[in-house]
C-alpha cells in the first residue's frame, strides 16, 4: 500500500480558502468593469453540476439605481450598496429540459460519447420531470457551487466577498423579474475590502466534523 505525499509547497488554492473571509466593510469607490464580471461568472461556470446541467444563472447588480432598491429587498444591508457588484446567483428548476443541447458540445468535441450523453438526458428527464422538489433541490446544489467557486475566483483577484440569503425572496423574484424558473439561491457581494473587517473566524476542530470510517 502507498499514501499519497502532498506537494511540500502549498498550491495557491489553499492559500485562497485559508485566507478567504467574509467581509461586511467594502470600499464604496472600488468599480469593477464588464470584462472583471465576466471573469469572475466565466470561472464560476467551471462549478460542478449534476449530469453538466450547468443549471445557474447570475444577474450582477451594479447600477446605482439597481444596487439601492436590492438594498431595501436585503433588509437594508450596507454592504449591497457599498459592494462594487452584488450578484444574484440563481438556480434553474427546469434545467434538464436544455441538458441535450448542452451536452451536444462535450460529444462534438469527444469529451463524452454520444450514447452516454443520452443516458444522461433520459436519467436526468426521468428523476426531474413533474419533480418540483427534486428540480428545486439541483437547482439549490448547483447554484450553491457555483457561488463558493465565484467567491474563490473573487479571492484570487484580491478581491473581497459575502455570501447572502438575507433578502425577501418573493420581492427579489419580482422586482427582477425572475418569473417561475429562477431560484434566486443567494446574493454575492463583491469589491475591495476596507480594513475593518474581522479576520477569519475560528472553525470548529476537525474531531467535531470528521469522521473517517
Amino acid at each position: 500500500m502507498s499514501y499519497f505525499i502532498p506537494h511540500p509547497n502549498p498550491h495557491p488554492i489553499h492559500q485562497l480558502i485559508e485566507a478567504r473571509r467574509s467581509i461586511n466593510h467594502f470600499d464604496p469607490q472600488c468599480q469593477l468593469d464588464d470584462q472583471q464580471i465576466e471573469m469572475l461568472v466565466d470561472l464560476a461556470t467551471r462549478s460542478p453540476s449534476a449530469f453538466n446541467l450547468q443549471n445557474w444563472q447570475f444577474i450582477a447588480v451594479r447600477s446605482q439605481p439597481h444596487k439601492q432598491r436590492l438594498q431595501q429587498l436585503s433588509f437594508g444591508q450596507q454592504k449591497v450598496a457599498d459592494a462594487a457588484v452584488t450578484f444574484i446567483v440563481c438556480g434553474v428548476r427546469n434545467g434538464y429540459q436544455a441538458l441535450a443541447s448542452v451536452l451536444a458540445g462535450s460529444v462534438e468535441q469527444g469529451a463524452i460519447p454520444a450514447a452516454l450523453a443520452d443516458s444522461w438526458v433520459a436519467i436526468a428527464s426521468a428523476t426531474q420531470h413533474e419533480q418540483p422538489q427534486a428540480q428545486r433541490d439541483e437547482a439549490i446544489r448547483s447554484a450553491s457551487l457555483a457561488a463558493m467557486t465565484l467567491m474563490l475566483a473573487a479571492e484570487g483577484m484580491g478581491l473581497g466577498s459575502c455570501p447572502m440569503t438575507g433578502f425577501d425572496h418573493d420581492a427579489l423574484i419580482e422586482e427582477f423579474a425572475l418569473g417561475d424558473e429562477l431560484i434566486p439561491v443567494m446574493l454575492v457581494t463583491v469589491g475591495r475590502p476596507l480594513a475593518s473587517n474581522w479576520a477569519q473566524k475560528p472553525r470548529k476542530p476537525l474531531q467535531q466534523v470528521l469522521t473517517v470510517v
